[in-house]
């Protein structure tokens, strides 16, 4: 059995806007598009994705610097500082979004 929605909500907005609601809703009704907008969010910002996973992976080969440096260990090697920056490139974009999914989760909890 379909739940019934009985209470609405409501806004105004100018011609332009009301235009750009429809072109963005597409192929749902507009009424459709603006709750499942409202719900589930906008999606994110490509470029703010792009400079987080830049942080995470600085972050990654930053900390492991830290960590060979803290152990007495030799310089680390051209060779090896490669080695470093492609794992945290690698990495990057799935340690972004498994942060962003956490801090997602913790907002719903």
């Amino acid at each position: 059995m379909a739940i019934r929605r009985t209470k609405s909500l409501g806004t105004k907005v100018t011609e332009d806007e009301f235009a750009q609601c429809q072109a963005r809703a597409g192929t749902h009704t507009l009424s459709e598009w603006v709750r499942a907008t409202l719900f589930h969010g906008r999606p994110p910002d490509p470029v703010v994705q792009a400079l987080f996973a830049e942080v995470v992976a600085l972050r990654a080969i930053l900390v492991h610097l830290h960590f060979a440096s803290a152990n007495g260990g030799d310089p680390l090697t051209a060779d090896q500082m490669q080695t470093l920056i492609d794992g945290a490139d690698h990495d990057r974009w799935q340690m972004a979004a498994e942060r962003i999914a956490a801090a997602a989760a913790r907002g719903r909890a």
